[in-house]
């Protein structure tokens, strides 16, 4: 293994923390740099190195990427509700396509040539395919897809003109916990429907399942679900991919079967032991009746492909809350103390000028001299 660190945005995230854990376990050196906007410090790995702060803060990566060999980057720093992308869309913009420039200008700066980039299925918005493939048409219906998609093809773009290549994965809906129970999902509104109708089925309260009229199995929406750790599992093999000189790729990362809402329900119930109670809703404007990707490729490929079924994510999910039942808590933003020796603090840098290209300097020391000359 090339002798280096992996720099991971978004480490104390859900998919984030969990991805540190397995990159970690496969022997990599891991970075990692979050601004803790909805992570958590206390999900980080204590043996991974720790920098509080934001991507798109240039001087702040420059810092880091001069102080540290990075040999790849994993690219997780995101924001990610649908319906709050379309309220915020400059929010999203700016987090998810600006900080991804920013992070593919200092790579390319100091001749960082990997990146794995999380990126979402939303990018295909509604589909008539079975199982959705990468070749599907891309039409996001979303803020939140269009700037995944943005973001894509500028990594693309960055290939054909620095040679970064890049892995890619698009998919659904994640959900679980690590085997330990240690870390688990906790977002500051939970707005998924596993863990959703988890905390329904401990605490007893009633939800709501949307629509029962769908053409499915049993008339609720189906959408595709992956473990948490089979999805951390695949961007460790992407990186692998990458670093022993793999062709850049794009990758759906799914079930192919996919589970519906109401089969959720039941199997939730089953594991705690407590009954889901529910009442059908109306059905929400723009659900699809069922949407879930193929995996064929990322098998073919990557030799990946989901081993945990619903049950067990649901069991981890519960298993994490029974043990954590305010979460992350008063920890939330409080670094354990064992990790505290891993905390990394850099002065950004000032001048920031060699992450330009040279285009983008000819045209900043042209306004300088305008501005001199007229006394601007």
């Amino acid at each position: 293994m090339e002798d280096g660190k992996i720099l991971v945005t978004g480490g104390a995230g859900y998919i984030g923390s969990h991805a540190v854990r397995q990159l970690i376990k496969a022997g990599f050196h891991v970075i990692v740099i979050d601004n803790l906007s909805t992570g958590h410090i206390g999900a980080i790995d204590s043996q991974a190195e720790v920098v509080i702060g934001d991507i798109r803060d240039l001087g702040l990566l420059d810092a880091v990427f001069a102080h540290n060999k990075i040999i790849g980057v994993m690219q997780f720093a995101a924001k990610i509700i649908v319906p709050e992308s379309v309220v915020h869309p400059l929010s999203y913009y700016n987090d998810n396509f600006t900080g991804v420039l920013a992070v593919l200008r200092t790579m390319v700066a100091y001749h960082v040539q990997n990146i794995v980039f999380s990126s979402t299925a939303a990018v295909y918005g509604s589909s008539d395919e079975a199982a959705i493939t990468e070749k599907a048409p891309l039409h996001p219906e979303s803020p939140y897809g269009f700037s995944k998609l943005a973001a894509e093809r500028m990594i693309i773009d960055c290939e054909s003109a620095y040679g970064i290549r890049h892995c890619i994965f698009r998919y659904f809906n994640v959900a679980g916990a690590a085997e330990d129970a240690s870390i688990g999902e906790a977002h500051p509104v939970e707005t998924h429907i596993i863990p959703v109708t988890v905390d329904a089925s401990l605490s007893g309260k009633q939800m709501t399942v949307f629509g029962n009229d769908y053409k499915t199995r049993d008339g609720t929406n189906l959408r595709d679900y992956i473990h948490v750790l089979d999805l951390a599992n695949a961007h460790v093999l992407g990186m692998q991919m990458l670093l022993n000189g793999g062709k850049s790729d794009i990758f759906n990362l799914g079930s192919e079967t996919g589970y519906t809402n109401k089969e959720i329900v039941e199997t939730v119930g089953k594991v705690t032991g407590k009954p889901v109670k529910y009442v059908f809703g109306s059905r929400r404007a723009g659900d699809a009746d069922a949407i879930v990707a193929s995996n064929v490729h990322a098998k073919e490929i990557l030799g990946w492909a989901p081993t945990r079924n619903l049950e067990v994510m649901i069991a981890s999910d519960v298993a994490w809350r029974n043990k954590h039942p305010e979460l992350f808590g008063a920890t939330r933003n409080k670094l354990p103390t064992e990790a505290k020796k891993n905390l990394l603090v850099y002065v950004p840098s000032r001048n920031t000028k060699n992450l330009n290209e040279a285009i983008e300097t000819e045209d900043q020391d042209r306004l300088e001299k305008i501005q001199t000359t007229n006394g601007i």
